[in-house]
C-alpha cells in the first residue's frame, strides 16, 4: 500500500511511497493535556517559580534588560512579553526603566515586519526593540573568561542594568544539548569569540553526546557566561507537536531551564524501534536558510545507521547564510579536516568551523546527505558536498540506488526540533 507524505512547504510536492519500505514516520508528540489559554500559562508559571520568584530576584532592582529570541524561534513572545511587563510594573519598574533586546547571536538583523509578527503592535508602539549588533566590536565589553578560559565578549549594553532575564522557549539543540535558559545570553548577545569558543567546543563531541543532555561541557560554558553577565530570570516556554504551548518554566537560569529540558524531551523525544537505512528529514520550522535547516540534518543524524543516506527536504529562502558566505566555498568536512584549515589559520570563525564540522560528521563521514531545495541551486548544493535532487521523489530514488532496494527508511516531521532515540 502506497502512503502520501506531505511537507510543510507550498513549493515542494508530495512523496508517495509504499508502506512496506517504512520503519516509521514520527514526529513530536501532542501529550494528552486539557487545552488551556497561553496567557493562563504564562501567569501560572510566574506564580509557581523554579528555584527563584521574580518578585524576590527583582527586589531593589532599578533598571530592567528583558532579552528576548528572534525570527528563529517559534516562543510566542507577543504573548508573553506584555504579561512580564505588567508583572515588573509592579515592583516599580517604569517604562523609561526598562529596555528589549532581540538576543540574535550571529543571526541577522530582524526586519520591522518581523518583529512586529512576533513581538506585537502594542510593544512595538510602547518600546524600542533594539538589535544586538554581534559584528560590531565597538557595541562589546569584555567580561573576561570563564574559568574553563572561554573569552566573554558581550554586548555593552548590560553595563546599564542591574537586572536581566530572557524570554526563550526549549527545544532539543546540536550545540549545547536544548535551546533555551542561558542561551539567550550565549550566543544571544555575545561576540563571535565567545560563541565561536563554545560551539567549537561541541565540534569535539558526535551528536547523540550532546543533542538532547541537559548537562553536558557546552552548556555547562554557556550557564557560566551567562552567570557572569548577570541573567537572573528566565521565562521559558515548551511547545507541543502542534505548536501550542504545553508548559511555561521560570525562576532561576538553571534549574528552571532543567525542568524545562524535561518537558522538552516529552515533547520532542520520539521512539524508534532502530536505526534506518535512509532517514528523510524536513528541518521545519527552522527554514529560512541552510544554517538554520541543518538542525533537520542534526536530528536525522540520530536516526540514521552508519554510512546511511540522509535527506533533507528544506525550502532555504534565504538560501545558505549571508551572515556566512564562505560555507560554499569550503563546503562541509569532517572534524579533522576542519580543525586543520583552523589551526593553519584558514578558518578563523569557529562558529562557522563547528557548523561545517556538524554538518560534515554526517554527510561527508557518517554517511551520504541528499538535498531537496528550492532556495538552493545544484552547483552550490554539490560544493557543499550534498548530492543534488530536483524534487523528494528523485532524491528517495537516489537513496535507494545507493543503499539498495531493501533498505528500510525513517521519515522525521518537525525536524528542526525532533529527537528520535532508539530503544534498544
Amino acid at each position: 500500500m502506497k502512503k502520501k507524505i506531505e511537507f510543510p512547504y507550498k513549493n515542494i510536492s508530495s512523496l508517495s511511497i509504499s508502506e512496506d519500505q517504512l520503519i516509521g514516520v514520527i514526529k513530536p508528540n501532542v501529550p494528552d493535556m486539557i487545552k488551556r489559554p497561553t496567557e493562563e500559562i504564562i501567569k501560572e508559571s510566574l506564580k509557581n517559580p523554579i528555584g527563584l520568584s521574580l518578585e524576590d530576584s527583582i527586589r531593589d532592582s532599578k533598571k530592567i534588560l528583558i532579552l528576548i529570541d528572534d525570527y528563529t524561534r517559534t516562543t510566542p513572545v507577543d504573548i508573553i512579553l506584555p504579561i512580564v511587563i505588567n508583572e515588573v510594573k509592579k515592583y516599580g519598574i517604569v517604562n523609561e526603566n526598562l529596555k528589549i533586546m532581540v538576543a540574535s547571536g550571529t543571526h541577522r538583523i530582524m526586519k520591522t515586519e518581523e518583529k512586529l509578527a512576533k513581538y506585537g503592535r502594542e510593544i512595538m508602539d510602547t518600546f524600542e526593540i533594539m538589535d544586538h549588533l554581534w559584528f560590531d566590536p565597538n557595541e562589546l565589553t569584555s567580561l573576561g573568561s570563564t574559568e574553563q578560559g572561554t573569552e566573554i565578549w558581550i554586548n555593552k549594553i548590560i553595563n546599564e542594568f542591574d537586572f536581566i532575564m530572557g524570554i526563550g522557549h526549549i527545544v532539543p539543540h546540536r550545540v549545547s544539548g536544548f535551546s533555551g535558559g542561558a542561551k539567550i545570553v550565549q550566543p544571544g548577545i555575545c561576540g563571535n569569540i565567545t560563541t565561536g569558543q563554545t560551539h567549537w567546543l561541541s565540534a569535539l563531541f558526535e551528536g547523540e553526546e550532546i543533542m538532547g543532555r541537559i548537562d553536558n561541557p557546552v552548556r555547562d560554558e554557556i550557564n557560566r557566561v551567562g552567570k557572569k553577565a548577570g541573567l537572573k530570570f528566565i521565562i521559558n516556554t515548551v511547545q507541543d507537536g502542534k505548536g501550542e504551548v504545553y508548559k511555561c518554566f521560570t525562576g532561576d537560569p538553571i534549574q528552571a531551564f532543567k525542568e524545562g529540558c524535561k518537558a522538552a524531551k516529552e515533547v520532542f523525544g520520539v521512539s524508534i524501534t532502530s536505526h534506518a537505512d535512509i532517514v528523510l528529514t524536513d528541518s521545519y520550522p527552522a527554514d529560512v536558510n541552510l544554517w538554520q535547516a541543518s538542525k533537520g540534518v542534526y536530528s536525522g543524524d540520530l536516526a540514521l545507521k552508519k554510512g546511511g543516506s540522509l535527506i533533507l527536504v528544506t525550502p532555504c529562502p534565504e538560501g545558505v547564510s549571508d551572515e556566512h558566505p564562505e560555507i560554499i566555498n569550503i563546503g562541509y568536512q569532517p572534524y579533522e579536516e576542519v580543525k586543520k584549515r583552523v589551526d593553519q589559520g584558514m578558518i578563523k570563525d569557529l562558529t562557522l568551523a563547528a557548523h561545517l564540522v556538524h554538518v560534515g560528521r554526517v554527510i561527508r563521514q557518517k554517511g551520504e546527505g541528499i538535498l531537496v531545495s528550492p532556495g538552493i541551486d545544484k552547483e552550490t548544493t554539490e560544493k557543499l558536498g550534498f548530492y543534488w535532487a530536483r524534487n523528494v521523489q528523485d532524491a528517495v530514488e537516489l537513496a535507494y540506488s545507493m543503499q539498495g532496494k531493501d533498505a528500510v527508511m525513517i521519515i522525521c516531521k518537525n525536524g528542526g526540533e525532533i529527537m528520535p532515540v532508539v530503544e534498544l
